[in-house]
């Protein structure tokens, strides 16, 4: 089989799907790879780099898409919500397509995808088991967006990060405050510590508190408590306005005594609940920083705006997204090896096998012989379901 790679389209969008070092292993699994000329140029790798490897490069993103059996991109349409709907009359009834598709944003694209007659898989519904770890994109994305949400606020804010003993003065350290504690919160946490400052974090999920304090992080605990906290998979469950109104009263006072906030507090399928006010912002130490990395789903800050940066009340809150593609380098080689090992999980002898009594094949199966077929993604659409979905 030919695995293909088309070149990004997202704007501004600088990974790739695959890079050079993971194609050895998949030529060992029976996979070819075809590559669009630069597809991995602004992530730092070369058309050289692939050809080196085996690969082959082909000149236009239509020619990808006729010889590949499999498309892997990074962001799908569906989750390219600018242009990836150009990508539909490229693919064929047949043809496997992997990458982000995110699921749960709208029914209509989704069947838009499955009306080419693509069987597609989606990474966002890897399932959080052991055996699914390696093959865990949502996770390794998240884990560079904390970091690099890190290093925004750092570059922005006006002070330094690690407490200083200097010729002129002891510097204290600078305050950060994590806003959920998923693994992007996580990361944050660890290279907040890295650099020096203090980190303090809050989630309503009680679970990660233990999580937090072993990366050196103070648990903020409030005087609430969520309903149903997570959901199977360990995300967080919607909570009421009152839960949340309740929650902000609370959070007011560390938000107001922090430099930094980091807010990263998703609920997969849902609008982003607002967490920091604007008045809670106006209550901030002039210079301080907000990085919103809920910022594409409606943000956790009232005043984000997704894409940009502003500064309201002397804060600078910072909305970026698409955040993992500002380290394309890392981002794309951890992309690269979760795909490798979805690949060679999916394939045997160089032969798609679609095992849909195994739960790492049906959780991320989204479409197939034209039909939305995944049971989590029919349930939240509240859509029927489909023969093809049971086998």
């Amino acid at each position: 089989m030919i695995v293909g790679v088309p070149k990004e389209i997202f704007p501004g969008e600088r990974r790739v799907a695959l890079v050079p070092a993971v194609l050895p292993a998949l030529a060992k699994a029976g996979l070819a790879v075809v590559i669009e000329t630069n597809a991995g140029l602004s992530a730092g790798y070369p058309d050289a780099d692939y050809t080196a490897k085996g690969a082959k490069i082909l000149p236009a993103r239509k020619d990808v898409f006729q010889a590949a059996d499999i498309i892997t991109q990074v962001l799908c349409h569906g989750s390219n919500d600018r242009n990836g709907k150009d990508d539909l009359p490229l693919m064929r009834k047949g043809q496997v397509l992997i990458g982000f598709l995110r699921p749960f944003g709208s029914l209509e694209t989704v069947e838009e995808v499955a009306a080419t007659g693509v069987t597609s898989f989606t990474v966002e519904l890897m399932p959080r088991i052991t055996r699914a770890q390696s093959m865990d994109a949502l996770s390794s994305m998240a884990t560079v967006c904390g970091y690099k949400a890190v290093l925004l606020a750092a570059d922005t804010l006006p002070r330094l990060f690690p407490m200083m003993t200097t010729a002129a003065g002891t510097i204290s350290p600078s305050r950060v405050f994590i806003i959920g504690c998923g693994v992007a919160g996580l990361q944050a946490i660890s290279t907040a510590r890295r650099l020096g400052a203090v980190a303090s974090a809050y989630d309503m999920r009680p679970v990660v508190k233990e999580q937090v304090q072993s990366l050196g992080g103070r648990f903020v605990e409030l005087a609430i408590e969520a309903k149903g906290a997570q959901d199977a998979r360990g995300y967080g469950v919607a909570q009421d306005e009152t839960f949340y109104q309740r929650q902000r009263e609370l959070l007011g006072q560390v938000v107001a005594d922090s430099d930094v906030v980091i807010t990263a507090a998703v609920i997969p399928g849902k609008k982003s609940p607002v967490l920091v006010t604007r008045d809670m912002v106006g209550k901030m130490a002039p210079g301080s920083v907000v990085v919103d990395l809920a910022a594409e789903r409606g943000g956790n800050c009232e005043l984000t705006r997704a894409g940009e940066v502003i500064v309201e009340h002397n804060v600078t809150i910072i909305g970026y997204i698409n955040l993992a593609s500002h380290l394309p380098y890392h981002a794309s080689q951890m992309y690269a090896r979760n795909l490798t090992t979805f690949l060679t999980h999916l394939v045997k002898g160089g032969k798609l096998e679609l095992n849909l009594q195994d739960q790492i094949t049906s959780d991320t199966l989204l479409t197939r012989d034209g039909q939305l077929v995944n049971a989590m993604v029919q349930k939240f659409f509240n859509v029927a379901t489909t023969a093809a979905a049971q086998g």
